[in-house]
């Protein structure tokens, strides 16, 4: 297994043992040896963060007035300003949104309530659309739906993906990315800036405080790179 990735040895391994427990079960072997070897870890992909150069650049390339720029200003801002996963951004209401005192109500999985704060830009933005934005999207089928798509309804995952492959583009990056790139961007740089890991943890919604640890490795990883490139002895 030299040449396997640790993913597909683990799945040998799991072959293997299996092929054994069959012949023991036919009195065909003794001895399982496959038992005695250690199932490999599987690796710990580190996700795809932007670097803050580059998330203004996202942030920046709806720069038009029409109904949809101010819509997707409006959700590039809101889902690097709190996190949200993209099914969260997409099934806002308008009663989900405290904009008085600058926070959003999110549901995320198995209906979870959390509260998250918005920075002072992404209220702005949010603003902005609502007040300029929607009303000009909205349509028969509209309900309380925050962000709509042009024939007034609310925008699917599908939708959303398409806007932010398509904003990447305009801004000039060249890497895949995804609205999860954009939770991951937003929990690497919140920790880059000192921010502890459970608050990061809280804002998430993970009830797991492991599922937030691997942004401690990609900051270092960050981190790291960055030394390398600028300290005079590195």
């Amino acid at each position: 297994g030299a040449g396997l990735g640790e993913r597909s040895r683990a799945r040998t391994l799991a072959a293997l043992r299996t092929f054994h427990k069959f012949l023991a079960s036919e009195k065909l072997a003794l001895d399982n040896p496959a038992a005695r070897v250690e199932t490999p870890r599987a690796a710990h992909h580190l996700p795809k963060v932007l670097s803050v150069e580059e998330v203004d650049r996202l942030l920046a390339a709806p720069g038009g007035d029409d109904p949809l720029d101010l819509r997707d200003r409006a959700m590039l801002e809101v889902i690097y300003a709190t996190g949200l996963r993209v099914s969260e951004l997409i099934s806002l209401t308008l009663q989900d949104l405290e904009l008085g005192v600058g926070y959003l109500r999110a549901f995320g999985k198995r209906s979870k309530q959390r509260v998250v704060p918005l920075g002072e830009v992404a209220l702005d933005v949010l603003k902005i659309y609502l007040a300029e934005g929607r009303p000009a999207l909205c349509g028969p089928e509209s309900g309380d739906d925050v962000f709509l798509n042009a024939h007034g309804r609310r925008l699917t995952r599908q939708g959303f993906w398409k806007i932010i492959k398509q904003r990447a583009r305009e801004a000039g990056i060249t890497d895949t990315i995804t609205p999860h790139t954009m939770r991951h961007s937003f929990a690497t740089h919140l920790l880059e800036n000192g921010a502890d890991l459970r608050s990061v943890q809280t804002m998430l919604g993970h009830a797991d405080i492991s599922t937030v640890q691997i942004y401690t490795h990609v900051t270092r990883e960050r981190l790291k790179a960055i030394y390398e490139k600028h300290h005079p002895r590195s």
